[in-house]
């Protein structure tokens, strides 16, 4: 389903949020970010959802998140795994990729590599081409201490900057779907985002953050410039 809609590039610290210690994740070598535009009431999702599932499940270099969106809702389904912050970031994506609507199953790479989630030629495609092009990763290392999230941001190359967001996700749901274009199906889906927060701005520096954990089971966190580019990814289960 598209939504027209045309955004600034710049707006990108708003792009994803309305808003004992355990062994530290550090990310030197970065996974490549891929992350789905779905929902449950869109017919077209449940195959992007299974290859996204299936990413999840075999590329340990992929960090494969699910972002369910909000504007199929009014269309019979209201997805229980919608939020607007989705809404918003995939907005954000439009605006800084340069498209004219918004669309669902839409994968977007890196931050700067959009394809058709259900399309697995493309997709693997695009998780190539973006590990080939990949630059010097930002590290990150992530930790909870006590009941919050504690990163640690490396130094980046003189003049970079970003935001850190923090995303809450559940590794596996199943759902019922009792009305809308995927009526009575069961819809199993993977890596669904289920709280984002911006936790701190980067301004090239090494930098510590503290920050509550958002809703979810598992934790990523994703500092990007502020044209949408992957600069670190990291994940703490």
């Amino acid at each position: 389903m598209g939504e027209g809609g045309s955004m600034r590039a710049m707006a990108w610290l708003a792009l994803a949020v309305a808003l004992g210690a355990s062994t530290p994740a550090w990310a030197r070598d970065r996974p490549v970010v891929a992350e789905l535009f779905t929902s449950e009431g869109c017919s077209s999702c449940p195959p992007a959802d299974a290859l996204l599932a299936e990413l999840a499940r075999s590329r340990p270099d992929v960090l494969a998140l699910a972002f369910h969106v909000t504007y199929w809702d009014r269309l019979g389904w209201p997805d229980p795994f919608a939020l607007a912050a989705a809404t918003a970031r995939q907005r954000a994506y439009a605006a800084a990729l340069g498209l004219d609507s918004l669309y669902t199953p839409q994968l977007v790479v890196d931050g700067r590599i959009d394809v058709v989630g259900s399309d697995r030629g493309g997709v693997l495609a695009a998780l190539r081409r973006a590990a080939a092009d990949r630059a010097e990763p930002v590290a990150l290392r992530l930790s909870r201490e006590g009941g919050g999230i504690v990163v640690e941001i490396g130094a980046g190359a003189p003049g970079q900057r970003g935001a850190l967001l923090l995303v809450g996700y559940d590794p596996l749901r199943r759902t019922r779907v009792a009305r809308g274009e995927n009526a009575g199906a069961t819809l199993t889906e993977a890596n669904i985002a289920r709280g984002l927060a911006v936790a701190a701005e980067w301004r090239g520096e090494a930098l510590t953050a503290r920050a509550a954990p958002p809703e979810g089971e598992r934790l990523a966190a994703i500092l990007q410039a502020p044209d949408g580019r992957v600069l670190g990814a990291a994940r703490l289960d």
